[in-house]
């Protein structure tokens, strides 16, 4: 659960219990305190959810998993949402938004409307941060297994599969009643499916949603599994009373709330607690296994000869047909059930942005000012997140001193120039660029203006693509020229001047300012 939701004390203590045992903790989608980056209290999944809630890259190169959050079991189709008595001066710091104000994730991710922009994403991630893994958080539900084909195809290291029970106390009943279904339906379907496409050797699947026991494990585990997450048992472990309460802000037991004086008095929760409580998850999960005849989970996962099907009691039950859940059909027997490789490594090598940091790597470690300069294509992507993830990596969140390190280009970039861009990078662009551009940037500056010698009306062309700034937290960006649909969505802190936009423009922003010096679409502003 994200920080947000969570009080600093409980979100670290749940941190600090998975590290110790060799887990992994996730963000969440609210960020996450840099102070805790490099300490036993750093969370090795960070989310990246419509919001883009502090996703900069210091956040991004401090994890060991990125997960893009498509959707979550317990409010499938919706996205987060943060009443604004949450909204403290550390969680509007984080989040780069006011205090006091709510914070509404939008539903969809605006930069992903289909399964190539989310290879795109994905990507983008994987060159800010090329040591960490890429998961994709889906929603169990009919289909789910093609979209997790494509998601496997798009080159996701990791696919997770969310049930319906679980998720966070704050959802509205309208988005938790009679929504989502049982990770057992989406699990099975998504292994059947891997399996079936050749898929499964390439990808690691979890699931959560309501696992509690080493029973769950066991299942899960059965039915396709290899990792497994767990949220309401250990907020349980450090004294949830499971009043769902979240949204109000009074926690009884100081677990769920950012109120100082409830979680002074009443938060109790020990890192201890949790690891004790995830022992004995271990110890019932070695005990089934041990009743099951098998040594390993890679002796179990994917054994769904190892599980039977119950008559049912009532004649409701009896009519239920749950064949199909455990069915192994005509995939060959040497079809991987588990994963066999350590990553699902791209296609695309990114040749230019290694050219790139190789040239400009002594610069960045000495803090030195350098000039380079390129030709580029639209084949070359997400141009400037292998320099700015190196850039967060060695210098943090300062990265480096304003204009120490100028690229320029010539020609048309492909998607997600300028993505992620760091302090101290500028990006010079004599040309045009696609879609994405300065997505998520969080410094530096990026200019594009059209060739000298065009040919066309350069205060009338469309010189960037759709969905530029989009989760923006800082920066500049000025383009000679209009943008496309949903530019500056979720921007935050950064500064853009453009000559046009299209419909969507500068909504859902928290911060920042945007100078449109021509027309723009519908909905602006909203």
């Amino acid at each position: 659960m994200s920080l947000g939701a969570l009080s600093p004390e409980a979100h670290e203590a749940l941190a600090t219990a998975m590290n110790r045992l060799g887990g992994r903790s996730n963000s969440g989608e609210g960020g996450e305190d840099p102070v805790r980056y490099g300490t036993e209290k750093m969370s090795k999944i960070k989310q990246v959810a419509s919001g883009r809630f502090g996703v900069t890259p210091h956040y991004l190169v401090n994890a060991e998993v990125l997960q893009i959050k498509v959707a979550q079991g317990a409010k499938p189709g919706e996205g987060g949402q943060l009443p604004g008595h949450k909204v403290s001066g550390l969680i509007a710091r984080l989040r780069h938004a006011k205090e006091g104000v709510s914070l509404i994730s939008p539903p969809p991710h605006h930069d992903i409307y289909s399964i190539e922009d989310l290879a795109q994403l994905i990507f983008d991630l994987k060159q800010v941060n090329p040591q960490a893994l890429v998961s994709v958080k889906l929603v169990a539900e009919p289909g789910v297994g093609t979209v997790a084909a494509g998601v496997a195809k798009a080159y996701a290291d990791l696919i997770t599969i969310s049930g319906y029970d679980g998720g966070t106390g704050a959802s509205p009943l309208t988005s938790v009643k009679y929504a989502g279904t049982p990770w057992e339906l989406g699990l099975s379907e998504a292994q059947q499916v891997l399996r079936a496409n050749g898929l499964r050797g390439r990808v690691r699947v979890q699931t959560d949603g309501g696992l509690k026991t080493g029973l769950d494990v066991i299942k899960a585990a059965i039915l396709g599994a290899e990792s497994f997450g767990f949220g309401t048992g250990p907020m349980v472990a450090l004294g949830c009373k499971y009043l769902r309460i979240c949204h109000l802000n009074n926690c009884a037991t100081g677990v769920a709330t950012q109120e100082i004086k409830l979680r002074s008095k009443y938060f109790l929760g020990l890192p201890e607690m949790v690891m004790n409580y995830f022992l004995f998850i271990a110890r019932e999960t070695r005990e089934w296994m041990a009743r099951l005849g098998v040594r390993s989970m890679e002796e179990l996962i994917g054994r769904m000869d190892l599980m039977e099907l119950l008559e049912g009691e009532t004649s409701k039950q009896k009519k239920l047909d749950l064949k199909p859940l455990l069915n192994l059909g005509d995939v060959p027997a040497s079809e991987p059930r588990f994963c066999l490789t350590d990553s699902n490594p791209s296609f695309d090598k990114g040749e230019l942005a290694e050219q790139m940091l190789q040239d400009a790597l002594p610069a960045i470690q000495h803090k030195q000012m350098l000039e380079l300069s390129y030709n580029i294509e639209n084949i070359h992507r997400s141009i400037g997140a292998r320099l700015s993830g190196e850039i967060a990596r060695v210098h943090g969140a300062e990265g480096l001193p304003f204009g120490c390190l100028k690229v320029k280009f010539k020609g048309s970039a492909g998607q997600s120039f300028g993505v992620w861009n760091a302090s101290g990078l500028h990006l010079e662009l004599e040309g045009d660029a696609n879609d994405y551009v300065g997505k998520g940037m969080a410094g530096g500056r990026v200019t594009i203006y059209p060739p000298k010698d065009a040919g066309y009306d350069k205060s009338d062309s469309i010189i960037i693509g759709n969905t530029c700034l989009y989760g923006a937290t800082g920066g500049q960006l000025f383009a000679a020229g209009s943008a496309g649909e949903r530019f500056g969505v979720r921007n935050s802190g950064a500064l853009a001047v453009i000559e046009g936009a299209g419909d969507h423009c500068c909504e859902y922003m928290t911060g920042g300012t945007v100078i449109v010096l021509g027309e723009t679409g519908y909905n602006f502003g909203a």
